[in-house]
């Protein structure tokens, strides 16, 4: 009895690993390249604002502005002592251990007072390191000249810069540039109620027709309401429904978990300068035949010495001989079978045995004949 039972769990074990393997293998293709629509989408009113300050760094082991070179570092340390009780004013100040820096910082939305930010730090003088500097109270200023944060602290500085005397040296990174964690701490918040908005606008990061549509529709199919439409291809307005239970923060965070599969245009992105060649996955070509091949010339020169004769008023002269050879590669046709899927035109391409360049040189031919329906752009 125990045998019998054994041998029927194995089955049903085995049965149900081959209902998983067939629903597996039944998923269509697309279903695993489907995106969130919080991956595809930004909310109107939700980024960041970018910050800015002007800034001085002290302790820096002789290596900050020249005063001399940077007159706005030397009246920055005087104003900045003459606030600290200090006068310095007519005295000729010689220290290389401050530098003039810019500050920078990104406000992230909902940001609220007290909470701290990460700054960037940037020389402004001809200052050659940052490290083990510390940048003292600096103001952070929005594109309307109000301050909302105040950054200082202790310097992190990724690279390094050594010198010798007879001018030689070493760097690693840039020294003149460096961050503080959690450097600045913010003074004054940006208010937007966003909960009680009624019809807020989603724009596309990758504007497209159809992504559009399909986002819309994935909204109103969870909803059953028409509360979405695409108004065009860059943004989907979003209506919170009559009657909806929640607020609009509920209703963003219950559509932004969404799944929709994007569509994109057909295009290669192509970078001439390092070769990099991107073919996106809609990409077709008509049924076309390529032939590809190379012409090497090369030229070695030889030179011979001749000898005059014995006894004779001859001079030893040098006589040139040069040996030009030519070599050209088989260039056979190639077909390349229209409406291919990429993975096949891929490997069509890569029949013809071609480096990324010449790659670029084929993709940019077949454009111009007419039998790639991609656009190419360049980068």
């Amino acid at each position: 009895m125990t045998t019998h039972t054994q041998t029927f769990r194995f089955l049903r074990a085995m049965l149900a690993a081959f209902v998983i393997a067939l629903g597996v293998l039944s998923v269509p293709a697309g279903a695993w390249a489907q995106s969130r629509i919080k991956d595809l989408v930004d909310v109107e009113g939700v980024r960041d604002n970018q910050l800015i300050g002007y800034g001085i760094v002290v302790g820096l082991q002789g290596t900050g502005d020249g005063l001399r070179n940077s007159p706005f570092t030397r009246q920055t340390l005087e104003a900045t002592l003459e606030r600290l009780g200090v006068n310095t004013r007519d005295q000729q100040l010689q220290s290389k251990n401050v530098a003039a820096v810019i500050v920078t910082a990104n406000l992230p939305p909902f940001a609220t007072q007290g909470s701290r930010i990460d700054i960037t730090v940037s020389a402004l003088g001809d200052s050659t390191s940052l490290e083990g500097g510390t940048l003292l109270m600096t103001e952070l200023k929005g594109a309307n000249l109000e301050v909302y944060a105040v950054g200082q602290g202790q310097l992190t500085v990724g690279g390094f810069a050594a010198g010798g005397a007879s001018g030689s040296g070493i760097s690693r990174g840039v020294p003149t540039n460096g961050r503080i964690p959690n450097g600045a701490t913010i003074q004054r918040e940006l208010r937007f109620d966003i909960g009680s908005q009624t019809e807020l606008r989603l724009a596309l990061r990758n504007p497209d027709f159809t992504t559009a549509r399909r986002i819309a529709q994935a909204i109103n199919s969870n909803l059953n309401v028409p509360a979405a439409y695409a108004e065009n291809p860059s943004t989907v307005v979003l209506s919170r429904p009559v009657g909806y239970p929640g607020d609009m923060v509920e209703l963003i965070g219950r559509i932004e978990r969404l799944s929709v599969f994007p569509d994109n245009p057909a295009r290669i992105v192509v970078d001439e300068s390092s070769g990099i060649v991107v073919i996106g996955d809609n990409v077709r070509v008509s049924t076309v035949a390529v032939a590809q091949g190379n012409l090497t010339i090369s030229v070695q020169e030889t030179p011979l010495v001749s000898q005059p004769a014995p006894l004779s008023n001859g001079e030893t002269t040098v006589v040139p001989r040069s040996e030009v050879g030519v070599e050209e590669d088989r260039g056979d046709l190639t077909v390349i079978q229209g409406g291919v899927p990429l993975r096949e035109l891929v490997d069509g391409l890569n029949a013809l045995g071609v480096n990324p360049r010449d790659l670029i040189q084929i993709l940019q031919a077949l454009k111009a004949s007419g039998a790639l329906q991609a656009e190419i752009e360049v980068m």
